[in-house]
This record gives C-alpha cells, structure tokens and sequence, in this order.
C-alpha cells in the first residue's frame, strides 16, 4: 500500500508501542499546567486520548469529530461531523498523527487556546503541534494497529 500511494516507506506501529509511545506522551505533559479536560480528534485520537487521560488522572474526555479524508486517496474536503464548544481552555488536544497539518488547522482554528498533542508528527504538520513524541519522515505510511492483523512477511534480505 505504501509504493501505491506515494508513500516510500512503512511504519508498523503495534499495540504495544502505541501504548508505550502514548504513556510517553502523557509524561512529557505531565510537567505542564493542569489540565481540566481531553478533547480527542476522533477517531485516531481515541486510543491515545484514552492512555494519556488514564496517565494523568483526567476524568472529562469529550471528542472533536472530523473525516478528513478517504483513506485510499486521502483526497475531499474535511468534514466536521461534531465540534467542539469552547475556545479549549484548559483542555489537552490529542491525535495519534499530524500529517500534512491539514485537520490540525482546522481543529486549531475551532479551539484556539486547548494545548495541541500529539503521539507521532510529520514535519509539513509538526510546527502545529505543541507536544509530540516521534518524529516521522514525510513520505512514510504510519501502519496503525486499528489498519492491521499480524501475519508474516519475509526479511528485508530477501527483497533485494
């Protein structure tokens, strides 16, 4: 999937690893100001809104909901399915991904003043970000769990 939509290269991330690289998050905004609530970006959002307000005692967790794009050809316009009221205040902001920035200037825009995190960020949408974990090239696929089963491939040798 990753040669036919123009990406280079593939990242499988697993349970596991979300999970690690979620705490990770959680702890790197544990030394910032209380926050009183999670707004999640849904859907990717979910899981590592859920870690992060487990890590930090937050028991307000509401979601900001946008499609914004076809998983195939990433193409179309954002849809934003349900809002957020608020200009964010106190809030933590989590997605899993910053991509191309495109939804979190959208997101940004709506809640201006929540603090923005996310688990992994890609440099055309890291400047947007205020917190993230790891840094992925442009051109990789990030392979969540949710888009996978495990099965086997063969080595890297062996594809030369």
């Amino acid at each position: 999937m990753a040669e036919k939509s123009g990406y280079k290269k593939t990242y499988p991330i697993s349970w596991e690893q979300l999970h690690r690289d979620s705490k990770a998050l959680a702890w790197r905004l544990l030394s910032l100001d209380y926050f009183k609530g999670i707004i999640a970006i849904t859907r990717g959002g979910l899981v590592p809104a859920a870690i992060v307000a487990r890590e930090l005692d937050i028991h307000l967790v509401d979601t900001v909901c946008i499609s914004s794009y076809d998983w195939k050809d990433k193409k179309g316009e954002p849809d934003i399915l349900k809002p957020f009221v608020g200009d964010g205040e106190g809030y933590l902001l989590i997605d899993d991904l910053v991509d191309t920035g495109r939804t979190a200037q959208i997101v940004k825009k709506m809640i201006p003043k929540a603090h923005f995190a996310t688990v992994y960020a890609k440099p055309a949408g890291r400047p947007l970000v205020e917190t993230y974990i790891t840094e992925v090239s442009q051109d990789t696929w990030i392979l969540f769990p949710w888009d996978s089963e495990s099965q086997f491939v063969q080595p890297m040798a062996t594809h030369r």
